[in-house]
């Protein structure tokens, strides 16, 4: 079977977990703190901050640039729950915009259209970088500061990729990053936000760690326990050393697949000229999904699909009333393929072999 995610933990990963265990030094400590200092210098801003999950990440980030009860935020809906979900934990309002049919990115027309005929009635905006794609967060940027909006980075599918050569995580207020074993890089569960703002870094640090000033006892907010453990961080700072490697053979194996479909009746991703692409997931389109997905299947090639069901027609959002076709088209014809770097060439050329031989019968 080829599978559609194989994590890749090196001896050394192994070699540092084993040495904190060891150690009896477990939980949040000094391998975070050094975690946090190499992520934020890989993604060139002045502040990391480690929690548990992507999912705490961007409640944190919203939290910490002072999002909450009854304030609006715009999101796409196609894309992982989690993304609409932390505003309506917050006591926020989800606004969702339909996504850019070309990247399947939040839709920078649309926002634009929203703020001016709202006159600028939103508190901020969430691009999600879907697939590892980054979305065209330099204009929602622009627009944020245009209309005093946060633009909070959902990055968590898009660890190294870069918008005009710049890291995702340092365009926006706020960049948040999951490290969920389908991630570029993976800790097993954990997540990241990244800023230059010093006091959105003070205000994340408290609420990770239940509102504790980091200089005493106190607790002068309310806050979670969204720490990172030590071991994850080790982990993590590892994977980060072979994240640039496995993003070349992430890429490598997508210039396989998209040189071997782009014939097809399948639609290949395709990368905007200012944004380096990073290959979470190789994402086609194509009208006989579920077929396709069977073909596949038979031959031991794992796929998957995201998202079968955007959020805005989810059991949980049923209240939400509009149309989004983009992304209710996409959730119909959507179909990831293998392209992970655990991949050698041959198994890439078998993944589109297949695909050739299913539109071929």
């Amino acid at each position: 079977m080829i599978d559609l995610v194989d994590p890749t933990i090196s001896k050394r990963s192994r070699e540092r977990v084993d040495d904190l265990l060891v150690s009896g030094r477990l939980a949040d400590g000094p391998e975070v703190r050094t975690f946090e200092d190499e992520f934020a210098e890989y993604c060139d801003v002045e502040h990391a901050v480690a929690t548990s999950n992507g999912t705490t990440a961007l409640h944190t980030a919203l939290h910490a640039t002072g999002i909450g009860e009854g304030d609006t935020v715009l999101v796409p809906p196609f894309t992982f729950v989690a993304t609409a979900n932390v505003v309506r934990m917050l006591g926020a309002d989800p606004v969702f915009l339909d996504v850019d049919r070309t990247t399947y990115t939040l839709d920078a027309d649309a926002v634009e259209a929203y703020l001016r005929e709202t006159d600028g009635e939103a508190d901020a905006v969430i691009p999600v970088h879907l697939f590892g794609l980054p979305a065209d967060v330099s204009r929602l940027r622009d627009l944020g500061d245009a209309y005093d909006v946060t633009v909070v980075e959902d990055a968590c599918q898009a660890h190294g990729a870069q918008v005009d050569d710049r890291p995702v995580g340092s365009i926006g207020d706020v960049g948040c990053f999951s490290f969920y074993p389908s991630k570029n890089m993976t800790t097993g569960e954990g997540g990241m936000l990244t800023t230059d703002d010093d006091d959105v870094a003070a205000r994340a640090r408290q609420f990770v760690n239940h509102g504790r000033d980091s200089a005493g006892y106190d607790h002068v907010d309310v806050g979670h326990n969204f720490r990172l453990t030590s071991i994850a961080a080790a982990i993590g700072r590892e994977q980060l050393r072979q994240l640039p490697q496995f993003n070349r053979r992430r890429r490598a194996n997508a210039a396989i697949l998209t040189e071997r479909l782009d014939d097809l009746p399948v639609r290949t991703p395709r990368t905007p000229s200012d944004r380096l692409h990073v290959f979470n997931q190789y994402t086609i389109r194509v009208d006989r999904r579920d077929q396709l997905a069977d073909h596949l299947e038979r031959a031991d090639v794992q796929t998957g699909i995201y998202y079968p069901t955007p959020i805005h027609q989810q059991p949980a959002y049923e209240s939400v009333s509009g149309s989004y076709p983009v992304s209710e088209r996409l959730a119909d014809e959507v179909l990831s393929l293998p392209v992970h770097p655990g991949l050698d060439d041959d198994e890439v050329k078998r993944v589109a072999s297949e695909i050739r031989r299913f539109h071929r019968d």
